[in-house]
């Protein structure tokens, strides 16, 4: 049998069992249904304690009704139930207020001693089973998801749902928020939940410490809520992230989706479930390094764009000569490694450290080497070096042997624990792999903007020089801190001043790019891809003709994307750019200067201010 005042509750808290029409298809609502009975687990947990007052308070009210007092006059009085209930009321509050109808007898007084005490008895029950309701687990837990369905229940603007809050989501969730994006967060993990709550967010990022195998608990965190742009699976369980991306795929198939792993078996059975994109630091490492070895510019181009506003230009790196690469650790890194280096054309020798005497044992039957130390794998005639191991303290160990045996060795190394960071940053380390770092630049790449990806796909295609030649110009305009990236669209609803200029075949790239304020000089951004249907042009010149539609990405400083702004919805400041004459804003200014349209047949020459 159903319980009513349940099933009430349920329908006005939205968990009824009807259907519900949606673009979505239906969450599993077990975490949902446990949110909305806290108020039954404090009715279930107080119900003895308030059943106990609640006799006190009658008992007293009663006893004081029936025994007789007396009257001014001395003549039999008894009190009505009403004056009864309102001496007990400030009585048994503590409160003391004194008004009596008439002074008490003796019995009367006997009487409300008894109920006082009984009513001091009865409030230090309830007082006491609420402080420790209050300190119960359950129902703190229960509290907590209420309180987190509520606030992303109220989430009208598209957010980012975001399964596992260690390093990575931690990355991630700053550069959205840098970019104005919301969050929501679901870990298992208590204290990264209470990080999350002191961490300087500009707005509010809801938590819930939770099993993101769970479907429930991701239908609660916001998977089945219509704003929900996109789900990220970053924990470091890789069975958790397959789970994600199955539920995921099931529920909302709609949602893009992106998982982490590190095994090929695992991202094969999250290909089976949709199209989601799977990030594998290992193999981003592997492809960043060949392009480090190949072309130095593209690489410190492509790390730089990565890493978000904010970011400090990359040195670039010195690619070594032809030669062997030695390759310490073991496990799915170094053999992914090994095959990339290898696919490469690079002769590559695969060793791992002895567990207590710190040699080197031979893992390939490729190996050559006598497996003693470092030095001993003749690292003198190598020209690279691989610390992969799964302790930071053996690869810093192995980084500093192999440097002092070869100063000249293009060393790599991989860093396992955000706190060993420092440390890693005091050695001449070439390329630095931090699994968590890596996947939130790609990550971010992906999702930042779409011609990002698309611009870091296509340009290692364009060549070394290429990319230097896009590194100069960036950091001449805008230095060599990167500010901020975005993009724009020409469209008549995000460029309505620039529309009739674009049909008219003559705007220019370079005249759209000049300073609303001088048009003598150039804004501080540089454009890096315009995308026009398929076709994308990378890096193009100020001679570029654009089109209505096109989408432009650029990279510069944030007052470059303000005057851009301007000139895209400005009419006035669109005339100006172009052509160099200065109009009226006003349509009464413009009477009196009698304004003319400017001929479009010049549109590079300038003329005096109408005004």
């Amino acid at each position: 049998m159903v319980n009513p005042l349940l099933a009430f509750w349920r329908r006005l808290l939205g968990d009824d069992d009807r259907p519900v029409r949606s673009r979505a298809r239906r969450m599993p609502h077990a975490s949902a249904t446990q949110a909305s009975e806290t108020i039954f687990l404090v009715l279930r947990r107080m119900r003895t304690p308030l059943i106990v007052l609640i006799v006190i308070f009658a008992v007293s009210v009663l006893g004081l009704k029936l025994i007789p007092g007396q009257d001014a006059q001395g003549q039999p009085a008894r009190m009505g139930f009403f004056d009864a209930f309102y001496i007990m009321s400030y009585t048994a509050s503590t409160i003391g207020f004194g008004e009596i109808p008439h002074p008490f007898t003796y019995a009367q007084r006997m009487w409300v001693t008894v109920a006082i005490y009984l009513t001091v008895i009865g409030w230090a029950y309830a007082i006491g089973s609420l402080l420790a309701l209050l300190q119960d687990r359950a129902f703190r837990q229960a509290v907590a998801l209420q309180q987190f369905r509520r606030k992303v229940s109220r989430l009208r603007e598209p957010f980012l749902l975001i399964a596992g809050y260690g390093r990575t989501g931690e990355l991630l969730g700053h550069a959205f928020d840098a970019l104005g994006r919301r969050i929501v967060v679901i870990d298992r993990s208590d204290g990264r939940i209470d990080d999350l709550e002191l961490d300087s967010y500009r707005a509010d990022v809801p938590g819930l410490v939770g099993d993101v195998r769970d479907p429930g608990h991701l239908g609660i965190a916001g998977l089945g809520h219509p704003s929900c742009e996109a789900v990220l699976a970053l924990t470091d369980d890789d069975e958790a992230n397959l789970a994600v991306t199955m539920t995921a795929a099931l529920l909302r198939p709609d949602l893009p989706v992106v998982a982490r792993t590190t095994s090929p078996a695992v991202a094969r059975q999250m290909r089976a479930f949709g199209a989601p994109s799977v990030v594998n630091p290992f193999d981003v490492f592997g492809d960043h390094l060949r392009l480090a070895l190949h072309a130095p510019a593209s690489y410190q181009l492509l790390v730089w764009l990565q890493s978000g506003p904010g970011a400090t230009l990359p040195a670039r790196g010195r690619p070594p000569r032809a030669g062997r690469w030695v390759i310490c650790g073991s496990g799915r890194f170094v053999r992914e490694l090994a095959r990339d280096l290898d696919a490469d054309g690079l002769e590559v020798v695969v060793a791992k450290p002895a567990a207590v005497s710190g040699t080197l044992d031979r893992d390939d039957p490729a190996s050559t080497g006598d497996g003693a130390d470092p030095a001993q794998v003749d690292l003198r005639q190598a020209t690279g070096f691989v610390a992969g191991t799964d302790s930071d303290t053996t690869n810093l160990s192995l980084v500093a042997t192999a440097s002092h045996a070869n100063p000249d060795l293009f060393v790599a190394a991989r860093q396992n624990r955000p706190a060993s960071a420092p440390l890693f940053a005091t050695m001449a380390i070439d390329a630095l792999l931090v699994p968590p770092e890596v996947v939130a630049h790609e990550v971010y790449a992906q999702l930042s903007t779409p011609l990002l990806r698309r611009f870091l796909r296509e340009m290692p295609a364009r060549g070394d020089e290429w990319a230097a030649g896009v590194v100069d110009r960036l950091t001449a305009l805008c230095g060599r801190d990167l500010q901020a990236v975005w993009k724009v669209r020409l469209t008549a609803r995000e460029a309505p001043a620039v529309q009739a200029w674009l049909t008219s075949g003559r705007a220019r790239l370079g005249d759209l790019m000049r300073d609303p304020a001088d048009r003598d000089e150039p804004l501080p951004a540089v454009p890096l891809l315009v995308l026009r249907g398929e076709d994308c042009s990378l890096a193009p010149d100020g001679d570029f003709l654009l089109a209505a539609g096109d989408e432009i990405l650029l990279a510069g400083r944030p007052t470059a994307r303000r005057s851009l702004e301007t000139t895209l919805q400005l009419e006035t400041v669109t005339e100006y750019v172009h052509s160099g004459r200065r109009v009226p804003s006003s349509w009464i200014w413009r009477r009196l200067s009698r304004y003319e349209a400017a001929p479009t047949t010049n549109p590079t020459s300038r003329t005096p201010d109408s005004r």
